[in-house]
């Protein structure tokens, strides 16, 4: 039960009175008996850990790169010549690599996970829709490696014999689709990325669709609108923020993806502008060269690799929030 207040004359007797405010230090000691302020203190160590593992990790790879970054300079993130034998680096062709390859799987898997989120969510039977939703949720935790072995056992003498041919008969005056035919490629690990984010869009885009309150379709069916109406304009619109926030999410996963795109990207360290042609991500090149890397230099120019993925991911995920929020605002406004 709270302390009584204790009154303060203001302008002398018979006057009005008002309250004084408790002491702090007193109100602080009430808090830490009733626990209020421990459970403060042990949750807020625990957020600033989170920023501390940052700003470590920021720090170690930095430290650990310094040779190429005094020798390179920003000659690293522009250079395409990746030659250990004479020391010279440079990180455009994985930079590019890894953009490409993430923005290829967006490119299929956004349709995919977003549309099959919708009938899982608002069309499918209930029965359907939970028995999907299983398996989907065993897609997400399939190992990395298992998709490379699928992607070359299965998917690359598909694109090989198949879809490359294919593309090149019919879209082959475009510089995407010209040059020799591996099968291995740009083209593959997109591929291979988009079926392993497919599931991370579906499963957070279906959740978030059913979090969208009854009302919402029961207003718009009551105002004439078909199930699909009802659907398309109003409970999508609504749930636009979290759809784009499990997009990213999948982004964030595809720049950082190692093992997969490994096996199916070719492991050359050149700019194409073909999709059929092998290339190289950030993350593959670490996993492939670090254990036989051979000198300071060598190493600490995969570690700034890591730099640069780090530095790559957050400004994509800053820019994805950044988007998440202008388009929150824009439906507030429009609401």
């Amino acid at each position: 039960m709270a302390s009584p207040a204790v009154l303060v004359e203001k302008g002398g007797p018979g006057r009005e009175t008002l309250p004084r405010a408790p002491g702090r230090p007193r109100s602080w000691v009430r808090r830490l008996q009733s626990g209020d302020e421990i459970a403060h203190l042990i949750t807020l160590v625990f957020a600033s850990s989170i920023f501390l593992v940052t700003v470590l990790l920021v720090f170690e790879l930095y430290a650990n790169s310094t040779l190429p970054l005094h020798k390179f300079g920003w000659r690293f993130f522009v250079t395409s010549t990746w030659d250990p034998v004479f020391e010279n680096f440079g990180a455009l062709p994985f930079i590019y690599g890894t953009v490409l390859t993430s923005a290829l799987a967006l490119l299929m898997a956004v349709p995919l996970g977003v549309g099959a989120a919708i009938f899982l969510a608002e069309l499918a039977p209930p029965r359907i829709s939970d028995a999907l939703t299983f398996v989907i949720e065993l897609l997400a935790a399939v190992p990395s490696v298992i998709f490379g072995l699928l992607g070359i056992f299965v998917l690359v003498p598909v694109l090989r014999n198949v879809v490359e041919p294919f593309l090149k008969s019919t879209l082959g005056f475009l510089p995407l689709f010209q040059g020799p035919m591996y099968g291995i490629g740009f083209l593959a690990a997109g591929l291979v990325l988009a079926i392993m984010i497919v599931p991370f869009i579906l499963s957070v885009s279906r959740e978030v669709l059913l979090a969208v309150p009854v009302e919402q379709r029961e207003a718009a069916l009551a105002l004439g609108a078909t199930r699909w109406e009802a659907t398309w304009k109003v409970v999508v619109p609504y749930a636009r923020a979290g759809i784009l926030g499990s997009i990213f999410l999948a982004l964030a996963r595809a720049l950082g993806e190692t093992m997969a795109v490994t096996m199916v990207i070719g492991s050359d360290p050149k700019v194409s502008a073909s999709l059929f042609a092998p290339g190289y991500s950030i993350a593959a090149v670490i996993a492939d060269q670090f254990t036989e890397a051979t000198g300071d230099l060598y190493v600490q120019a995969l570690i700034e690799l890591g730099l640069v993925l780090f530095i790559l991911t957050f400004m994509i995920n800053g820019l994805a929030r950044l988007l998440i929020l202008a388009t929150t605002a824009r439906g507030s406004e429009h609401a």
